[in-house]
C-alpha cells in the first residue's frame, strides 16, 4: 500500500532522517521523509495499519496529521 503522511514538528534535516529511520526499522514498511514537504513518503506491505504508523511517529514526539 502506497501512502503519504503528513508530520508537523520537524525542524530539521535531523528530525527527517530520525522519523525515515523508525518508520523503515518497523517490518514491512519501506519510507523516504521529505523535510520540505513535511511529509513522509511510505510504502507498507500487509499488516500494517495506518495507527501502527502513526504510533511510531508520534511517539518519537512529532504530531501525524493525517495518512492518505
Amino acid at each position: 500500500m502506497h501512502k503519504i503522511m503528513k508530520i508537523e514538528g520537524m525542524t530539521c534535516g535531523h528530525c527527517a532522517q530520525r522519523v525515515e529511520s523508525l518508520l523503515n526499522e518497523m517490518e514491512n514498511v519501506s519510507a523516504s521523509v521529505y523535510l520540505e514537504q513535511d511529509a513522509a513518503d511510505i510504502e507498507a506491505g500487509e499488516g500494517v495499519t495506518d495507527e501502527t504508523l502513526r504510533a511510531v511517529v508520534e511517539n518519537a514526539g512529532f504530531q501525524v496529521t493525517s495518512i492518505e
